[in-house]
């Protein structure tokens, strides 16, 4: 009963921590102010310097809640608690005009325990869409500052089970959260007068993701993992509204306000992965992501469309591939030493004005053990770019350096007395 409310009181403070810290993160790219935001997938810091795979990913000592079948394989004595950092320098450049930002924060922060034998369960704050943009452009007799902040952010628990020797199964069931604010300050050169124009989308839903994996020893030394995953494709519930706001005469001129039920989707996740592991030291993985974007529903506010910039959804493709090596887990301390390399591509769920939006990027990291324990200490750095095709609207180059800490305890250890 101990250990069930220590997880307990665990559980409750990341819960508050997550959702307080979650959208603080610094996404900084314009293209966020599209649509939800730019999407994440749910990889740790780990998963990220492997590009982003995770649907075969079957390690009983790393939380992977990008396919809750791997759940099952979590130790009967192990305890793990993982949360990542994000520190991001961008570069952009918009025809002959240049800029960098910066930014950083929480990415996530997960829990992974095991509930009997061959089943476990995680509880975690994971980003779905993050927002975070601010620049400005010259008018007509005047100049606007546009920016953006918020994000999507799902609350999910997960539970797996494996029924037979290589087979798990599981499922994530998630609150979905979160609020997305879009801003346009103009101020008139001449008279001085400033005027606010602000966007907000609250959603408040929920969520539903399915996972499989099948593990096969061709031998002693070498395993081959498929996984797959289905996330619940569904309409959203919220509230989105505009509001007009004349700052020199202190009083709001108009609002636009409208329930998000029936008028904003998202689409259903499809995602496949094999991996191949020699001898538990050295695995490689490839995985494939779809979703059809193309059926989903994104109502806009007429009257505060002030980009003058249509939208269209594509169906989104992502394929990434990793590696990883350890020596030996039981050697020396350089031996332990985790080193993971990884690539990946991404056509995104962005359309603008006919040019479709896509980023890829490589990326490495290391895993150094924690002398005397199991608790590991994830360092990682990427490189990524974001441009538009045919036309390249905006270019993006970004690192992205990632810090995060798996803590690996017993908690559910038994010291018998002889």
């Amino acid at each position: 009963m101990k250990k069930a409310y220590r997880i307990l009181l665990l559980a409750a403070f990341m819960v508050m921590t997550g959702i307080a810290q979650m959208n603080a993160q610094g996404i900084t790219s314009p293209y966020s102010k599209f649509g939800y935001g730019l999407l994440g997938d749910g990889a740790t810091g780990i998963q990220r310097t492997m590009g982003g795979v995770g649907y075969a990913m079957q390690n009983g000592r790393l939380v992977n809640a990008m396919n809750p079948a791997s759940y099952a394989a979590t130790d009967t004595l192990t305890f793990l608690f993982d949360m990542g950092l994000d520190l991001t320098q961008l570069w952009s450049k918009d025809g002959e005009n240049t800029g960098n930002a910066f930014g950083g924060g929480l990415d996530y922060i997960s829990m992974q325990f095991p509930i009997g034998k061959n089943m476990g369960a995680s509880i975690g704050v994971v980003p779905f869409s993050s927002v975070g943009y601010a620049y400005s452009k010259t008018i007509d007799n005047g100049v606007d500052n546009r920016s953006g902040e918020g994000g999507i952010n799902q609350l999910y628990g997960g539970y797996a089970i494996r029924p037979i020797n290589g087979l798990s199964v599981g499922f994530n069931a998630s609150y979905v959260f979160g609020t997305i604010v879009n801003d346009v300050i103009a101020q008139n050169a001449t008279s001085g007068s400033v005027t606010l124009y602000e966007r907000m989308i609250s959603v408040s839903d929920w969520g539903l993701q399915f996972g499989l994996q099948y593990a096969y020893n061709i031998n002693r030394r070498n395993r081959v993992t498929v996984g797959a995953v289905y996330g619940l494709g569904k309409s959203l519930h919220g509230d989105t509204w505009g509001t007009y706001y004349d700052t020199q005469d202190q009083q709001v001129v108009s609002t636009d306000t409208i329930s998000m039920g029936g008028k904003y989707s998202i689409p259903a996740t499809y995602g496949l992965g094999l991996s191949y592991t020699w001898n538990n030291r050295f695995t490689a993985e490839v995985d494939v992501t779809y979703q059809q974007w193309t059926k989903a529903k994104f109502a806009p506010l007429p009257s505060f469309d002030l980009d003058g910039t249509s939208l269209d959804f594509n169906d989104r493709i992502r394929v990434g591939m990793g590696v990883s090596y350890q020596p030996d887990d039981r050697g020396g301390y350089a031996k332990r030493i985790t080193y993971r390399a990884g690539a990946y591509y991404n056509r995104d769920y962005m359309n603008i004005r006919g040019n479709s939006v896509r980023d890829y990027g490589v990326g490495l990291g290391v895993s150094l053990p924690v002398p005397n324990g199991k608790t590991l200490i994830n360092l990682g750095v990427e490189y990524k770019r974001r441009e538009s095709s045919p036309n390249k609207l905006v270019t993006e180059d970004y690192i992205n350096i990632t810090f995060g800490v798996t803590f690996n305890e017993m908690w559910f250890w038994q010291n018998k007395i002889r």
